[in-house]
Order: structure tokens, then C-alpha cells, then sequence
């Protein structure tokens, strides 16, 4: 099987990827790729993934991700990272003060290019805002969006979760259909395909 490198410094996402992609063989490369300014993450992903093939002149995945909150037409969608950096999730929370309608997702596009062909899988994981910030910092958060995101069908934010109850979390998706529903990894859904292209 042919090695697979991820192009990335984001930690969360490293640590994502130690734990969804072990059944391959795979590398971490850590560098800063950089974010063209759009509000699609599959054009964002694609275009992340050939500046990383262009690095490593392997084989490699680049995962991008959106946060779409449904009262705010969809705010931040792809602009997260800009989002953060200017009004951070106090502003986010703000915005959303008095807000009954509190469903968010983050999506997520995974991009993999072997120097001929582009695959790109996609991915979602419903929730709802907290109306504070809580839980603790860890090096599995891929982002500051973790202290306020409460996924579906659990009462917690992801920073409040033990790495425990993270890793029964996605335990219990595997086996629950109406989980699974709202929660659909993009590492995941390419792990299952290179598998069966490799066979």
C-alpha cells in the first residue's frame, strides 16, 4: 500500500487522523497550506491539496472544514478561520444572543490527489450552540468552534468531553443509524474507499 501523506499543522486534525486513518499508511507533514479566500471547501480543499502534492511529490490528502449556522444564513460557512480572528466565539455567541434556532454544522471536505486523479469526500456533523463558552482545552480541538459546539443527539461540547466520551461517541455512531445521520466523517468515507481501491 502506497504511503499517503497529510499536509497539515493543524494538531486536532493530526490527532483526528491518527485515529481515523490507522488502517493505512500514512505520514504527517506539518505545513501551513495556504486558504484561498471562498466560500466553497471543495474548491478551498482541492486547491490546498495540489499545493501539498507540490510539496511532497506523494500521494496526500488535504482536509478543509466550514461552520454553517442556520440563523445566520449560514455564517461563517468557509470563512472560519477569519471569523475567529476577528470576532472569536464571544462574537459568535453574541451575534446569537436571543436566538432560539441554535442548529449549526461544521461540513468537511477531504481532498486526495496521487498526481493524476482528484477524489474529494465530503462530511457533516450536526449540532447546536452552547449559550457559553465551556469545557477545557486539548490537543485533539481542531478548533476554538469545539467550546461551543454541542454535537446532535449528546449535551455536551466537544471541549467538555473526556477523550473518552469522545472515543464512545464514536463508538456509538458506528452502531446507531440515527447517529450516523448526523454524523458523517470525511476521513471516514475515504478511508472506506481507498480500502476497497487497494484490494
Amino acid at each position: 500500500m502506497k504511503e499517503i501523506v497529510f499536509v497539515t499543522h493543524n494538531k486536532g486534525k493530526i490527532a483526528s487522523a491518527k485515529r481515523n486513518l490507522k488502517d493505512i499508511n500514512f505520514s504527517i507533514f506539518e505545513y501551513e497550506l495556504d486558504e484561498p479566500r471562498s466560500d466553497d471547501i471543495e474548491y478551498i480543499s482541492k486547491a490546498k491539496v495540489m499545493e501539498a502534492y507540490k510539496l511532497v511529490k506523494k500521494p496526500c490528502i488535504s482536509l478543509d472544514c466550514g461552520f454553517w449556522i442556520d440563523e445566520l444564513q449560514g455564517f461563517p460557512k468557509a470563512f472560519v478561520n477569519f471569523a475567529l480572528e476577528t470576532i472569536g466565539i464571544k462574537g459568535i455567541l453574541k451575534l446569537m444572543e436571543g436566538k432560539e434556532n441554535r442548529d449549526c454544522r461544521f461540513t468537511e471536505c477531504l481532498s486526495y490527489f496521487d498526481g493524476k486523479e482528484l477524489h474529494q469526500f465530503m462530511g457533516k456533523h450536526e449540532g447546536t450552540l452552547s449559550k457559553e463558552i465551556i469545557g477545557i482545552d486539548t490537543e485533539k480541538r481542531w478548533s476554538d468552534l469545539w467550546y461551543i459546539f454541542i454535537p446532535k443527539g449528546y449535551k455536551k461540547t466537544l471541549a467538555q468531553m473526556t477523550d473518552e466520551e469522545r472515543e464512545l461517541r464514536n463508538i456509538e455512531k458506528e452502531n446507531n443509524e440515527e447517529l450516523k445521520k448526523y454524523s458523517i466523517s470525511a476521513m471516514d468515507e475515504f478511508v472506506k474507499w481507498y480500502k476497497n481501491e487497494t484490494l
